[in-house]
């Protein structure tokens, strides 16, 4: 896996990529502007270049940047569809320009939309997004914690995307926390088997290509998006055990958000190093060889 967190680049991509250094990470995620503002900036592209050159002499392969929080792809009201697509096509040219992997956006909510409605809106403004993505980047969709009318709140929905867009460069990213409060009981070698088989099921495992690695003080099927401490949550050591020791997630991405400063980040990262490095890969009974 390639493991990493969010880093702050308000301060310079320089100071970020230090921070990711100091830490050992070898993925990172960033936001490209500002995630609670539907302005944008003109892409600087130097910057973004010099950025691509420091990832890569500091060893951090893969980089993702979060789309903001304001999307919502769902909606019905054309100012917020407009805006959003603009925003998605932002961090989709800031990809481009640097090099980077991955743009990582939420669906948003269908509010009082008919549903079936909402979702045929979603896919159109992705695929406008997608016409013009660059060759190198992929647009991942992040699953929510599924409340209400969220969207993507199941392995069933995101699968649905996937399958009506069929895009080459649309994958998936599943956030932890998002998954437990939705529903799905992650936190036994049992549980994590049952999700990564419904997720081979309805998405593909080859179309995920990032995880969120979340713990959270949320009840199971909370609906509620609230991050914690690796292992320190509902999810506990026995669920991302669980999750690092699949074989078939080994080359996958790892970004954790949890809540905190660089001493927390440290203290995560080593959760998860040390489940990784210690622990034997388990021969799961009942899992399909092919996953």
């Amino acid at each position: 896996m390639w493991i990493g967190v969010h880093v702050r680049i308000g301060t310079g991509y320089a100071k970020a990529i230090e921070y990711a250094k100091r830490l050992q990470c070898t993925a990172i995620q960033i936001f490209s502007t500002n995630p609670r503002s539907y302005r944008t900036s003109a892409i600087d592209e130097a910057a973004l270049a010099a950025f691509r050159t420091m990832r890569h002499e500091a060893g951090i392969e893969k980089c993702l940047i979060h789309a903001p929080y304001l999307i919502n792809l769902a909606s019905d009201d054309p100012k917020i569809a407009n805006g959003s697509l603009n925003l998605l096509k932002y961090d989709l040219a800031v990809a481009k320009a640097g090099g980077i992997d991955y743009v990582n956006t939420h669906l948003g909510s269908y509010g009082k939309r008919d549903r079936n409605e909402g979702f045929v809106g979603a896919c159109r403004l992705l695929e406008a997004a997608l016409e013009e993505i660059g060759r190198n980047v992929t647009l991942i969709l992040e699953n929510s914690a599924g409340a209400g009318s969220l969207c993507g709140g199941t392995l069933a929905e995101l699968g649905r995307f996937v399958k009506a867009l069929d895009h080459p460069q649309l994958g998936i990213c599943l956030d932890t926390a998002h998954a437990w409060a939705a529903g799905y009981q992650i936190d036994s070698q049992r549980g994590v088997d049952d999700f990564l088989y419904e997720a081979a099921e309805q998405i593909g495992l080859d179309r995920i290509a990032a995880f969120h690695f979340n713990d959270t003080e949320v009840p199971l099927g909370g609906n509620r998006d609230r991050h914690h401490h690796i292992g320190e949550g509902n999810i506990g050591v026995e669920g991302f055990r669980a999750l690092v020791l699949r074989p078939e997630l080994r080359e996958k991405i790892a970004i954790l958000e949890t809540p905190g400063e660089e001493a927390d980040d440290l203290r995560n990262l080593q959760t998860i190093r040390s489940l990784v490095a210690s622990a034997e890969v388990p021969q799961s009974a009942g899992t399909p060889a092919s996953w």
